[in-house]
């Protein structure tokens, strides 16, 4: 069975290589990715996740797709994906000395139509961040950009965070032991 990876990001295909998966193409979906009206961090998560597979699926009818999708929130509230320097600085703001949670949609489509979907949560704490760190952190590095939230935890960023309750891969991008799950669940031949 082909898997079609409807995603970008090389942080969720390094993550699917951990576990012994190389998607046969690579299909990033064009959808709206704007939380909807009073949209809460875990449903938005799901839906987009949901949405990503759905249109790559239905450019690939004969494939398995595997979508993702990863949100940053603090309490009810989104964080965008850090384009530029100031969003940065305004998303490490927020996250210092605080706890937020990350939530990772993945979703599946067989070339049958079944469907799968998952949403996974982590809880990140962030130390308490001086403006020289946040300062050094957005001249040293360019990790932080795209990222929801302005952070890296598989870079530089992974100094700033104090503990983590939950899957580690889940804010990389992508939670293994659940995707994993679901690809056998599809059929997918793994290792």
């Amino acid at each position: 069975m082909k898997l079609v990876l409807a995603s970008a990001s090389p942080r969720r295909r390094d993550l699917l290589a951990r576990i012994g998966v190389t998607p046969h193409a690579i299909d990033p979906a064009d959808i709206d990715e704007d939380p909807k009206p009073g949209e809460l961090p875990k449903p938005h998560a799901g839906r987009l996740a949901s949405e990503k597979a759905a249109a790559v699926a239905a450019r690939h009818p004969d494939a398995l797709v595997l979508a993702g999708d990863t949100v940053v929130a603090v309490g009810r509230r989104i964080l965008p994906k850090a384009e530029d320097e100031q969003t940065l600085r305004e998303c490490l703001a927020l996250l210092s000395g605080r706890r937020h949670r990350v939530f990772t949609g993945i979703a599946a489509i067989a070339p049958d139509g079944r469907k799968w979907e998952k949403v996974i949560e982590t809880i990140v704490a962030m130390k308490r961040l001086s403006a020289e760190e946040i300062d050094t952190y957005a001249a040293m590095t360019n990790e932080w950009m795209g990222k929801a939230g302005g952070y890296g935890l598989q870079g530089y960023g992974e100094v700033y965070v104090r503990f983590i309750h939950g899957s580690h891969s889940n804010v990389v991008g992508l939670p293994l032991a659940e995707t994993r799950n679901m690809l056998k669940a599809a059929g997918y031949d793994l290792a």
